[in-house]
């Protein structure tokens, strides 16, 4: 990578691509999940991300964990011989104890190394979410902004980004303890599509619940529409579990009726992949700042 004033890092949970993270000279640590059997770590390779897909649809069960404080010492140490003015950027807090490991990390780091930056960002978001804050803040740190401007920056913008998720069955969210054994499977019976937000902690909280996939497009291009601000100066941010096509359904009807600048489209990796299921689609845009 060329010289930099400072790195940009954050981890596999973006769901930024791998090709997308070196082209935008930003730095991930893959997080780890597991199965009965084994342990892997995301690539943040397309490929890999299909076949995780496949494999939870032929009913292989997935647990994802926090980063350690020793893991996240480490990966930051590495980084530290490169440069050693850091904002790494974390999955929520309110999701995950990564961000509490990784303050404690830098923490230590501090004391061990003289004359480190290191800023550590509970970003209150997941999945894209956070990657879309990844990009912004590589883009101003090319434009020649400082460490202490981008963090302002991060700091005055994260609760303004707006997510909605949806997801084709209850059958994972009742896994993870998101609804209950009768709600999963009545909910199921009647293909009830919840639309689920983070609240301004990052909280998973359910706000719609619809019947049926056009129902679900109708509800979350309404909610979009009362939240977004200036959708033309924007690029809309779309993830997706292995379903290309229900989020370019989504995408495309957001790009002509609300009349974003663009549409990205990204999978959905298996840090949250793992929790939502197959199928799941996740929206993210800069909007009026997120309530309770």
């Amino acid at each position: 990578m060329k010289n930099l004033s400072f790195l940009v890092s954050t981890d596999s949970g973006c769901d930024l691509p791998l090709e997308v993270l070196k082209q935008h000279n930003i730095y991930a640590l893959g997080l780890k999940y597991t199965d009965q059997s084994n342990t892997y770590k995301d690539t943040m390779i397309d490929q890999d991300t299909i076949d995780f897909y496949q494999k939870m649809r032929e009913g292989i069960v997935y647990k994802t964990s926090a980063v350690n404080v020793y893991d996240a010492y480490h990966y930051l140490e590495e980084l530290i011989k490169i440069n050693s003015h850091i904002i790494h950027i974390c999955l929520g807090s309110a999701i995950s104890s990564t961000y509490q490991n990784f303050l404690e990390a830098a923490s230590l780091l501090k004391q061990d190394y003289n004359n480190t930056n290191i800023v550590i960002i509970d970003s209150s978001l997941a999945s894209i979410g956070y990657g879309m804050l990844a990009l912004e803040v590589a883009g101003l740190r090319d434009q020649g902004k400082s460490i202490d401007e981008a963090t302002k920056y991060i700091e005055s913008v994260k609760h303004k980004i707006q997510p909605y998720y949806t997801v084709p069955t209850l059958t994972y969210l009742h896994r993870g303890g998101r609804v209950s054994k009768a709600s999963m499977i009545l909910g199921n019976i009647l293909s009830i599509r919840p639309v689920l937000r983070l609240n301004y902690k990052g909280e998973l909280k359910v706000c719609n619940k619809c019947h049926g996939k056009r129902a679900t497009i109708r509800q979350i291009i309404e909610n979009i529409k009362n939240q977004v601000l200036n959708p033309k100066e924007q690029t809309l941010f779309v993830a997706h579990g292995d379903d290309l096509e229900f989020a370019k359904e989504l995408g495309d009807t957001a790009l002509n009726e609300i009349g974003f600048k663009d549409v990205y489209y990204s999978f959905i990796g298996s840090t949250i992949g793992a929790h939502s299921g197959p199928g799941t689609v996740t929206l993210f845009f800069h909007g009026k700042k997120r309530l309770a």
